[in-house]
């Protein structure tokens, strides 16, 4: 089992003939994902060969679900078309938008956001990595060959922070890897995650990666104290931020008292997870909850 992404999605490519979608796709081929497509209006009807494999480019994410069956969209395109891409997706249906594109408008964030939602389309990011399920699929920059599959759920802001924990815990594993993205406005949150992580049977531990900056984590604490019977384990990157001063992602700013990594670690620790200051200690943690 895996969450929103497995062996069975079929994948569109938007952006997929500019030069970082030709990276990432050719990437996400060789790692066994099933791209069945790439989208672009100026060069559809074209072929193109990633090491002998054929991926044809459609005019519209409509036009390539109709010929292919795709369910889920990776967005590679720049910031100042990503809400017409994202628009474009959910106007058509799709399940799944992915979209990596960094420095999208906090407004367009917003409309597009809500635009996927009242269609039924779940976005991850802006600003994300992706998400990956270990021997299945990948959609996104996630390195497939640093982890295997496993029995941890992994949900984070932060993409390196997400890479280093799936090295550190390489001999166990993972069920699926979620970079939800470090944005002020995201689609899929950290809630979301450990939602479908509950409820996945083959997920038996969560590791929540957050940083800095709002309030995510501590509505995340609220709700695993509620709702997660699974045991949780935490990271927060930030504990040497200075106060107000934006590190890293645009989410990631301190207030005051407020967003610190000192008070999301409390309130994590409240709702019973335990919570790493390093990642290799967070590592630690993990092992000795599944040793236990």
């Amino acid at each position: 089992m895996a969450i929103h992404l497995t062996k069975e999605s079929k994948i569109l490519v938007q952006g997929m003939t500019g030069g970082e979608g030709m990276k990432h796709t050719r990437r996400m081929l060789a790692a066994g994902t099933n791209v069945v497509g790439g989208v672009n209006p100026r060069k559809a009807g074209r072929t193109v060969d990633f090491h002998d494999r054929p991926v044809p480019v459609f005019g519209s994410v409509a036009e390539g679900m109709d010929a292919t069956g795709a369910d889920v969209t990776v967005v590679f395109v720049p910031p100042a078309f990503t809400k017409a891409a994202v628009t474009e997706a959910a106007d058509a249906g799709i399940g799944l938008a992915v979209v990596i594109t960094e420095g999208v408008p906090v407004h367009d964030s917003v409309a597009f956001l809500d635009r996927a939602r009242k269609r039924g389309t779940r976005v991850i990011g802006p600003n994300c990595p992706g998400l990956i399920s270990p021997g299945q699929s990948g959609a996104g920059i996630i390195p497939a060959d640093i982890t295997k599959p496993g029995r941890i759920g992994l949900v984070s802001k932060s993409g390196t922070l997400t890479y280093q924990l799936m090295y550190e815990l390489r001999d166990i594993g993972f069920s699926t890897c979620v970079g939800i993205g470090g944005d002020p406005v995201v689609g899929t949150t950290h809630i979301d995650c450990l939602t479908a992580f509950q409820e996945d049977p083959e997920t038996d531990l969560i590791v929540l990666i957050g940083e800095i900056g709002g309030d995510a984590e501590e509505r995340a604490a609220a709700y695993i104290r509620d709702h997660v019977t699974k045991p949780v384990v935490g990271y927060i990157a930030g504990f040497t931020a200075p106060e107000g001063r934006t590190m890293g992602h645009a989410g990631a700013i301190v207030s005051g008292s407020s967003g610190t990594a000192r008070a999301k670690q409390q309130a994590l620790e409240a709702a019973g997870v335990r919570v790493g200051r390093t990642p290799t200690e967070t590592a630690r943690h993990v092992l000795a909850v599944l040793d236990a």
